[in-house]
């Protein structure tokens, strides 16, 4: 599984870039990228996703193609949007329990953080742990360097006591990699929901191999976005100012720019609904007439009836039975667990058994 791109429920802020601020020899001692990254397949993988999935009777493109610059700062304009909910529900229990979240872990505590991003909830808990610390190890892990530059710079900024180990990779080879780096223990963050992007056997599987290399002593906090009414889950896919729909249409403008489509942007809709029995947002593509659409460099041409459907992405939400279901499936104990003020949205605390 790849994680080229931030996953949707997984918004963040850029920090203000910082390093001016630093001397190249307090970079050199505190900071460090290790670089695992294969070359960048993505158009090639671009490309064989779109053929395979709309040759499905069932078609489909993965989500994960969102995120090209435009669809990338469509997304940061989602997380401002009213009606999402999840990324302000996330930062208020961050907020409020970073403390909480943080008493009692080892004094020689590794902080890791898969698909960090920008990094600023992490900062909270940064923090939080500094203050019964004297320094702090911090090892982000993301496929994008840029990203881990940027995030690192701001991080280091502002906190004097704070060393960075950077590694550009996927998950599980970067956790691989941190355990032949990292002594002591870790706490493991997956924070945003990303694992709602997980079908529920790929968030146990997933999970499971996060298991396999913890220890003992190790943490992992998890964000999971909590089942709730289709009045609220659906605004938030589908917002009144449609960025949302645009940010799904931007898949099509991508097929368009990358690959020699000739989609009409006009004759698709966005649909987001909720599956209340699987209970997950399934947001869809929509043709708005008998249409067939040429892909150039695919040598392609697909055919699309009226209000015929390309899936494009799933969000998971969960019971709190789920969640205790989850962890058991995946042999982890939910340790604790906290919710915003209106438990809209959770953050599991688990370890291994």
């Amino acid at each position: 599984m790849r994680n080229e791109a931030p996953w949707r429920d997984s918004c963040d802020r850029a920090f203000r870039p910082r390093w001016f601020e630093l001397s190249q020899t307090e970079l050199d001692e505190r900071f460090e990228l290790l670089d695992l990254v294969l070359p960048d397949p993505s158009e090639s993988d671009l490309a064989e996703a779109v053929r395979a999935g709309l040759r499905e009777p069932s078609k489909k493109l993965p989500c994960r193609f969102f995120y090209d610059e435009r669809g990338s700062k469509l997304f940061e304009e989602i997380c401002d949007l009213p009606e999402y909910y999840l990324t302000r529900a996330e930062r208020e229990i961050l907020t409020e329990y970073a403390a909480q979240i943080t008493a009692g872990l080892p004094a020689d505590l590794t902080l890791v953080e898969l698909g960090s991003g920008s990094a600023t909830k992490t900062w909270l808990l940064i923090e939080a742990l500094l203050e019964d610390r004297d320094t702090l190890r911090f090892t982000p892990i993301d496929i994008s360097k840029s990203a881990l530059e940027a995030s690192s710079e701001s991080l280091l900024a502002d906190h004097p006591n704070l060393r960075i180990l950077a590694v550009a990779g996927e998950y599980q080879d970067g956790i691989a990699a941190l355990k032949d780096e990292n002594s002591g223990a870790e706490l493991i963050l997956w924070l945003g929901s990303s694992i709602g992007n997980l079908s529920r056997p790929e968030a146990a599987d997933f999970l499971g191999g996060i298991r396999t290399s913890m220890s003992l002593d190790d943490r992992l906090l998890v964000g999971i976005d909590l089942r709730k009414s289709a009045a609220v889950l659906e605004p938030a896919y589908d917002d009144s100012a449609r960025v949302t729909a645009a940010f799904n249409l931007n898949i099509l403008e991508r097929i368009n720019r990358e690959l020699g489509g000739q989609f009409d942007l006009d004759a698709f809709d966005h649909l987001a609904r909720y599956d209340v029995e699987e209970g997950r947002i399934e947001m869809y593509l929509v043709s708005g007439s008998d249409q067939s659409v040429r892909i150039d460099d695919l040598d392609m041409d697909v055919s699309f009836v009226r209000g015929e459907r390309i899936h494009t992405e799933n969000s998971y939400k969960y019971s709190l039975a789920e969640i205790d279901t989850l962890a058991q499936s995946t042999d982890l104990i939910l340790d604790d667990q906290w919710f915003d003020s209106q438990k809209r949205f959770s953050l599991n605390l688990l370890r291994r058994r």
